[in-house]
Order: structure tokens, then sequence, then C-alpha cells
């Protein structure tokens, strides 16, 4: 078995509201910075053992989908690198 970490970064898809990434966008723009948009996300890191990057990757794509994504809402890329 080798360590991995999966790296699964959660986002609301295109055309959902996302109020905390307005409410951010228009702090960051009242500090004189210039954005064109602004999106929220949330990443989890998870360490874990497979066999090889292959089943780690499908084993987070699993968790990705039954827990930490909604698919009605979100979408999900899932990412491995051994650690």
């Amino acid at each position: 078995m080798t360590a991995y970490t999966a790296t699964v970064t959660v986002r609301l898809k295109s055309g959902v509201l996302d109020p905390e990434a307005t409410t951010t966008q228009r702090a960051l723009e009242r500090l004189g910075f210039e954005l064109s948009d602004l999106r929220s996300a949330d990443l989890f890191e998870i360490d874990l053992e497979a066999a090889d990057a292959e089943t780690a990757e499908e084993r987070a794509t699993e968790m990705a989908e039954r827990l930490l994504a909604n698919p009605t809402i979100h979408d999900y890329a899932v990412s491995v690198a051994e650690r």
C-alpha cells in the first residue's frame, strides 16, 4: 500500500446562487480590487492508503459522490498525489 493525498474540490454549478461569493466579491470591490467574477469552493484533502493512484482516485471520487458533493447543485474535481 502507498500513501496518497486526494484533493476534492467542490463548487456550485454554474447558475446556482452563491451568496458567500457575492458577499466576498462586494467586500473586495469596496477595498479597491477589480474583479470580473468570484466563486467559492470547498476543498477537502484526504490522506489515504491505496494499492495505486487509480484506486485512490476511485475511492476519493466515491466519497465525493456519496457525501462531499450534492450532484444536483455541485460540480467536483478529484486529484491524487503520492504523499
